[in-house]
This record gives structure tokens, C-alpha cells and sequence, in this order.
């Protein structure tokens, strides 16, 4: 066997041996307490079919896109389009979606009135005032009737761009936390069913009207770096997270009735 045959040989082993080696590393997937009992049921799937997956838990919504950036995890799952939008500029990332998770529905909430259309001329109705989640608050009363907004302005839409508001609501922007809170003191206020949950203030699943499924913007995302490349590990981690029965089955225990798959 000549020099030339033997280091390609051991160029052969060492490779080989590297691979194998990446292969045995768990892939690391970052996430918030919210979505954390979903994916711990597909960690275990995952686990029966030979896939090693680390799920790491962080407890605000900086971190998980910071960590990933800086190549310490795989992926995150925490996130919808517009808040990784607004991420990638404000933090300077080049992180992209890699593959739908779950929306979770936001709805409109009222403890004084049954219908949409027993509110007065006039109500005061509270919204998210931050740019990720107020938006979303006016396409809901936008699809409520209560007000129009530009074209095409979807979920970038701010108080300016609405174009007619036919009841005279008085519009209330709140820190998004707040809300729950509020509806002591308004007549309609946007609310998110975990926080609703957390509070225990009325029933989560009460909204007047629910956005849904044609907001795709919203759907969560499995989120990667702009230069990751999938060995086959990841997209096979999502195929056992939207198709395990398993995980349906925790994701109906986790979220109840209020979200619905973003893949379908």
C-alpha cells in the first residue's frame, strides 16, 4: 500500500470519526416556559427514533435569539414572523425561520358585554402599545367591524393607519402584560389566554371573537440562524412535533381549544 493510499486512508477514519462524533451531539433547541411541556413530550418521541434533542428553558424573550445567534443552541421555538422581525433589526441578527410550530389564538375580552355588538358608541377598548403586539390588536378589530385600516397594512398597523373607526372607540394602548388587568376599566381589551390563565380573572376561553389562523404571521416558528445548514436532525425534530400523536395530545393538555397547527 503506498504513502499516498495510507494518508488517504487516515484522512478517511479521522472524517469519519468527526462525523460520527457531530452525530452523537444532541441538537439544542432553546424555549420559554410556554412552550416548554409540548416539546419535552416530543423530546421524547424524538428520543425512540435515535434523535438526541437538549431542550434549554429561558425565562424572557431576549435571550433565546441572543443565545442562538452566537451558535450556543441549534434553533428556538418561541417566537411568531413579526417579533423575529423586529429581533433581527433591533439586535442586529440574521436569524431566519426554518418551519411552523402552533398560533396561538389572542382574543377580544369583555366583562361587561356578551356581544361585540352590544358595545356603546364610544366604548373604550385597551390594546397592546407596542409595535409586535398592537398591531395584531387592530387587525382583531379591524375582523370585529369596530374599525378599517389601510391596505395591506397587516401586522405593522399602527393607530395612524386607521382609516375609519364607525363607533368612535376610544382606543387605550397598555403595556400587553396589562390588559388583563384592565378590563375592570374598559369595555373591550385585547387578551392573551395564558396571561388570562395566570390571572385568573375570567375564563380564557370567553373572548368575544378570537383572531386565528388566517393571521399566519403569527404561527410560532422554529427559528435558525441565516447560515445554518440542517444535517437532518431538525427537520426530522419538526416532523415528530407536528405529526406525534403524543404531542397532539400534550399540546390540546397545554393550550386547550385556543391554538390551532400553523402547518395545516
Amino acid at each position: 500500500m503506498t504513502r499516498f493510499t495510507l494518508k488517504t486512508l487516515a484522512l478517511g477514519l479521522l472524517l469519519a470519526g468527526g462525523i460520527a462524533q457531530a452525530a452523537d451531539q444532541p441538537l439544542k433547541l432553546g424555549t420559554t416556559a410556554a412552550f416548554a411541556p409540548p416539546l419535552e413530550v416530543a423530546v421524547e418521541e424524538a428520543a425512540k427514533q435515535g434523535l438526541k434533542v437538549e431542550l434549554v428553558e429561558f425565562t424572557d424573550w431576549n435571550t433565546p435569539n441572543i443565545t442562538l445567534a452566537n451558535g450556543d443552541i441549534d434553533a428556538n421555538y418561541f417566537q411568531h414572523t413579526p417579533f423575529l422581525e423586529n429581533a433581527n433589526k433591533e439586535g442586529g441578527f440574521k436569524l431566519k425561520a426554518f418551519a411552523p410550530g402552533i398560533i396561538n389564538n389572542v382574543g377580544l375580552y369583555s366583562k361587561k358585554y356578551k356581544a361585540i355588538a352590544d358595545l356603546p358608541e364610544g366604548a373604550k377598548v385597551a390594546i397592546a402599545n407596542d409595535p409586535i403586539n398592537g398591531g395584531r390588536g387592530l387587525q382583531l378589530l379591524q375582523k370585529a367591524g369596530l374599525l378599517k385600516l389601510k391596505e395591506g397594512v397587516g401586522y405593522k398597523a399602527t393607530l395612524d393607519d386607521i382609516v375609519d373607526n364607525p363607533r368612535h372607540i376610544d382606543i387605550i394602548e397598555l403595556e400587553a402584560v396589562q390588559l388583563v388587568r384592565a378590563l375592570d376599566d374598559v369595555d373591550l381589551a385585547q387578551g392573551y389566554p395564558h396571561y388570562i390563565r395566570l390571572a385568573g380573572t375570567i375564563d380564557p376561553n370567553s373572548a368575544l371573537l378570537f383572531d386565528g389562523i388566517e393571521n399566519k404571521e403569527y404561527v410560532i416558528q422554529f427559528v435558525t440562524r441565516g447560515d445554518y445548514q440542517d444535517d437532518g436532525r431538525l427537520a426530522k425534530f419538526v416532523e415528530v412535533y407536528q405529526h406525534s400523536p403524543q404531542v397532539r395530545a400534550a399540546l390540546d393538555k397545554a393550550h386547550g381549544s385556543l391554538y390551532q397547527p400553523g402547518w395545516q
